[in-house]
């Protein structure tokens, strides 16, 4: 056995082959004949937008829909019927980007969740898979208090321990900093060069072109770009997704905004202490975007969670206005114009079975008198329809049938009923393709122009320093130092991972 806890053996032809898929929902045809192969110890990236039909494609390649025709074959043998058991049993496991966990369960046990053999035996292996993708993980922690990049390994380690030879991952590092980004990457290339075929959901070209030797471009449900990655550029990658020329402003990252026009004080934080953080001090001016970055496990999150009035604080003070927020719950941040968009849309921020007017609305559902909801909340909802390019068949559409990105515009159009002074922004991009990217960038954007105080928070420094006027960096809970005129990922990361040199502008 190796020691990603692999057992090293020869994939005899294709490690999987998918031909002529077709896939409708009703009337309206999500696959349109998709062919794609994958050979043994390649990285094959599949990119498409939000709705192209990438997640029901992978999602019939492991068992967990039917296809209306075609076929499916891995590692040499067909998936004769539509099941998750059946795909593990033939070499094959789905990471989803949003990861399946018992809270109540441990982390060893949800690693082990399903397999024959006891957690105790499986022990020495999951630790092994641990040191080698290099992730501080409890294994005898409850599950409940992972974060999301923790959850994220948890089912790769799944995968990896049920010794697959063929690994599908949906959007892997979606919520990793950079330094657990190289370190899942290191161990990836250990599982490519013992013939593990890996199909790689991504929408970062950066890391695609890092990692990927392959790539398919689907959309409308068909197959319009596929080879080899070095033979495509760039723009013919975003060409082929979008449908228009990659030159077009929609494709275009925004322009960077003229920085030090923000107004007064609008969030002070002094010396705030709580649950995975201490000693915090900070302020977010009218018109500002102030980037709060940091590693997972940095306290980023629970700071954001101690403001809204999620978790308790220990220690210091928050000001709204150069007044300070007492006794602080949700709904009276809220009410005050304080709002957090939370890091999980579908765990804490969208209510999944419900339509998207309800969604749209339920920041302020409280201030609507009962007679006037449904029709306030439907034309407020197609407001932000039209303002945010929500792609959904009506109001009154179930948010879980929408595409990750359209949930997080969702999400974003419940943030911005309440006419909010502070906004606070945990990983509003995750997720989402390059196209929706770009559309909330410019509404980020488009906000602190208004004079909008933004809080954003974000595990990629690229977008840290595009967006950002100024950046605070958070380590192990204390703040580690803040940029105000060198942005750049190098002095975010130098700060970031706790050097003990400091970069202060």
């Amino acid at each position: 056995m190796n020691r990603c806890g692999m057992t090293a053996m020869p994939a005899a032809g294709r490690a999987a082959k998918l031909t002529d898929i077709w896939k409708s929902y009703g009337p309206v045809p999500v696959l349109k004949g998709v062919s794609l192969s994958l050979e043994p110890g390649e990285v094959h990236a599949l990119l498409g937008g939000n709705g192209a039909g990438k997640s029901s494609l992978m999602k019939i390649m492991a068992g967990l829909i039917a296809a209306n025709s075609g076929a499916v074959e891995i590692n040499g043998r067909a998936l004769a019927h539509a099941s998750p058991a059946a795909a593990q049993e033939l070499g094959l496991y789905l990471v989803p980007q949003e990861a399946h966990i018992l809270p109540n369960q441990t982390v060893l046990e949800n690693v082990c969740l399903g397999l024959a053999a006891s957690p105790r035996k499986l022990r020495p292996q999951v630790m092994a898979l641990v040191a080698e993708l290099s992730v501080s993980l409890d294994l005898d922690a409850q599950a409940a208090t992972l974060e999301i990049a923790e959850r994220q390994i948890v089912e790769i380690l799944r995968g990896l321990l049920r010794q697959a030879r063929v690994l599908i991952l949906d959007e892997p590092t979606s919520a990793l900093t950079p330094f657990e980004v190289k370190a899942l990457f290191a161990c990836l290339r250990k599982l490519q060069g013992q013939g593990v075929g890996i199909f790689f959901i991504s929408h970062k070209l950066r890391e695609i072109r890092d990692i990927c030797g392959t790539i398919s471009v689907l959309r409308d449900g068909v197959i319009v770009l596929s080879g080899a990655l070095d033979g495509f550029s760039d723009a013919e990658i975003i060409e082929a997704m979008s449908r228009v020329q990659s030159g077009d402003e929609g494709l275009r990252a925004p322009a960077t905004r003229a920085r030090g026009l923000a107004g007064p004080a609008k969030l002070q934080i002094e010396r705030l202490g709580g649950e995975g953080f201490r000693d915090i001090s900070l302020e977010v001016r009218a018109g500002e975007i102030l980037g709060l970055a940091g590693v997972v496990g940095a306290g980023r999150t629970e700071l954001a969670e101690t403001v809204f009035g999620l978790r308790p604080q220990s220690s210091g003070s928050v000001r709204l206005d150069g007044e300070e927020l007492t006794g602080r719950s949700p709904r009276r941040c809220v009410d005050r114009g304080l709002v957090y968009l939370p890091e999980d849309r579908q765990q804490h921020g969208l209510f999944l079975e419900a339509p998207l007017y309800w969604n749209a609305s339920s920041y302020l559902v409280h201030r609507l008198p009962f007679f006037l909801r449904p029709g306030a909340e439907r034309k407020a909802f197609d407001g932000f329809r039209d303002r945010l390019g929500i792609k959904c068949t009506g109001p009154g559409q179930e948010a879980r049938r929408l595409s990750g990105g359209n949930q997080q515009k969702v999400l974003l159009a419940k943030c911005l009923t309440v006419n909010p002074k502070v906004l606070i922004l945990d990983e509003p991009t995750r997720g989402v393709d390059v196209a929706a990217r770009n559309d909330i960038y410019r509404l980020i954007q488009s906000l602190a122009e208004t004079g909008v105080a933004v809080l954003l928070i974000s595990s990629d420094f690229d977008e840290i320093v595009q967006l950002s006027d100024r950046v605070h960096v958070m380590a192990f809970g204390r703040s580690s130092g803040e940029l105000t005129q060198t942005l750049s990922v190098d002095a975010i990361a130098h700060l970031a991972f706790g050097s003990a040199e400091a970069h202060h502008a």
